[in-house]
């Protein structure tokens, strides 16, 4: 009875998970201030050293630094909103950020440190957001000590919600009349890696804004797969989508076929629908108690204040019968947490004397449309459904959060090397951010598109230049005489004409059958039994990653990633 009775509420709370993993209007603070200084528990980190690139890591459900940590403080004492990763631990994130301490590097050149937030889902909107303004305040608080320091942003499942806005608003900052930028300078951000991206647009690559938006961020030469096959579907949360601005090109954007968070299909807009209802309730409550007077309260307050917004929205828009909009557009629409009431501008019949006032005409019009715009309400809502129901019936929670089958943990164990897929998405990005950091080691400029171009133009210029030099240095021709006859029809015999001089291209070189054996790498692949985020494994101790080792041929053109052995907690 339990047992079913568990089934049951894990699939009606299905819709709520794969929109965010998350949902509530419980308002959180940023984060605490309050006694830590007197706390004998807690011993405070001084942000005073300076480090070449440091990465944002932030955690998903339940995954984020608790009271009784070491927390990070500016110099002068005062507590930040975060950890360093020495001093908390993610199963999740760790693999990551802590990727380019085993790469060659400077010691003691890097840092990660972890985000406190609620991350929770009786609070999603308020969570996080609270996770982006702490972020921000990290990276401002650091830059204000270490304006050199360059940064990565690393979010996983809620955190890729924390991570992707995150990264969208320093991305599309603009600079004030002195040239200074609010959070802080786009060109610090180095990297983004956002791992089960609900923002995700349908048909997007996994780089977006790269050059090459399949194989890889700009400037990093490793490619993360072959092929441009996009996955299939679009994001749960569509209205948290956008460009990154300054930063296209340097987001890694991971999504696992079958993880409904990114991979929501298309045509299920109920489940959109539901996706955003759950942002607005206690999602932790009606998945811990189900529906009680409580919960059910919460629920019937939510489902209210999104209809009276449906029907002001409608209101105010004088010829929405004639529009194509469907109802059900309009309970998406005004179902966004940042949706802001419109105006009523349609006319209202009232009472005058106590007596009904005549329908205006503009309402008769209204009348000869509803036949229409009716048929237009069944159709839309069928069309825009197709996949509602095969979603529903394939158990969307277990697809997507089953324990250790659930595609929402396929970032640690997705490599496929037969089909051109050499690491796991978590591999590729610690072996990207190992690339930033050696960058940053070296001093060398970061990779914007603006340095890109301009490097592009000076190798132009550099080919012209070398194009007029040689052109203009003075050749020798050898011209013969013209012989002619008047008496036979010999052709003319003349020299060849001399053209400038051009830097020689390289001839092509013969090729020879190869008598090396293929360059080899190790590539390294997790085999993972992983429960669902935030739960318990049923033995008490905690399920690992074991590592297997496969050996694939490298090509000429990949750099090849350093990899371990080692065994990875899958948590």
């Amino acid at each position: 009875m339990n047992v079913g009775k568990s089934k049951r509420a894990r699939v009606a709370l299905s819709a709520f998970a794969i929109g965010a993993l998350g949902a509530g209007v419980v308002v959180a603070a940023p984060w605490s201030t309050s006694t830590t200084s007197t706390e004998a528990s807690i011993e405070l980190v001084s942000t005073a050293t300076c480090y070449d690139m440091v990465s944002i890591a932030i955690g998903g459900r339940g995954d984020t630094p608790r009271e009784g940590v070491k927390w990070l403080t500016t110099p002068d004492g005062e507590r930040l909103p975060a950890a360093m990763s020495g001093d908390y631990s993610s199963d999740w994130i760790d693999q990551v950020v802590r990727a380019p301490n085993n790469g060659n590097v400077v010691p003691d050149s890097y840092a990660a440190v972890y985000v406190e937030y609620p991350a929770d889902m009786a609070s999603y909107e308020n969570a996080v957001q609270t996770g982006v303004t702490n972020s921000q305040t990290i990276m401002k608080s650091i830059t204000a000590s270490c304006p050199k320091t360059r940064f990565a942003i690393v979010g996983y499942s809620e955190g890729a919600d924390v991570a992707r806005r995150t990264a969208m608003e320093v991305g599309n900052q603009v600079a004030d009349a002195d040239g200074q930028y609010g959070i802080v300078d786009p060109s610090q951000v180095v990297g983004v890696v956002i791992l089960a991206d609900a923002g995700r647009v349908a048909g997007e690559g996994p780089f977006p804004g790269a050059d090459n938006p399949f194989g890889n961020p700009d400037g990093f030469d490793t490619k993360y797969q072959n092929g441009s096959s996009a996955v299939s579907g679009q994001g749960a949360l569509p209205g948290t989508s956008g460009g990154f601005g300054a930063l296209d090109g340097r987001v890694a954007s991971f999504c696992s076929e079958g993880d409904l968070t990114c991979a929501l299909p298309e045509n299920t807009s109920l489940l959109h629908l539901a996706a955003n209802l759950g942002r607005q309730v206690n999602a932790d409550a009606l998945e811990k108690d189900n529906l009680t007077p409580a919960t059910g309260a919460d629920l019937a307050l939510a489902l209210g204040r999104i209809a009276v917004n449906a029907f002001n929205d409608i209101a105010s828009q004088p010829n929405w019968m004639q529009s194509d909009e469907t109802f059900l557009d309009v309970l998406i629409k005004v179902s966004e947490p940042n949706y802001k009431p419109g105006t009523v501008t349609t006319p209202v019949s009232a009472e005058v004397d106590g007596e009904q006032e005549p329908i205006e005409t503009g309402q008769m019009v209204d009348m000869v449309y509803l036949p229409q715009k009716i048929f237009r309400e069944i159709t839309g809502f069928l069309s825009s459904n197709q996949n509602t129901v095969a979603v529903v019936m394939n158990d969307p929670y277990g697809l997507t959060l089953g324990p250790g089958s659930g595609h929402h943990f396929d970032y640690w164990r997705d490599a496929d090397v037969a089909n051109g897929k050499p690491l796991t998405s978590a591999q590729y990005a610690g072996a990207w951010l190992t690339e930033l950091l050696e960058e940053a080691n070296k001093g060398e400029p970061v990779k914007t598109k603006e340095v890109q171009e301009k490097a592009g133009r000076a190798a132009v210029q550099a080919i012209t230049a070398s194009v007029t030099t040689t052109s203009a240095t003075p050749t020798a021709t050898t011209t013969a005489p013209v012989t002619s006859s008047p008496v036979t029809t010999s052709p003319v015999t003349t020299s060849p004409v001399v053209t400038p001089v051009l830097p020689a291209a390289p001839a092509p070189a013969t090729e020879a059958p190869a008598t090396e054996a293929p360059a080899t790498e190790t590539v390294t692949t997790p085999e993972c039994t992983i429960p669902v985020e935030g739960e318990t494994p049923v033995e008490g101790a905690p399920p690992v990653c074991v590592t297997t080792t496969e050996t694939a041929a490298a090509t000429a053109s990949e750099t090849v990633v350093p990899t371990t052995t080692e065994v990875v907690p899958a948590g």
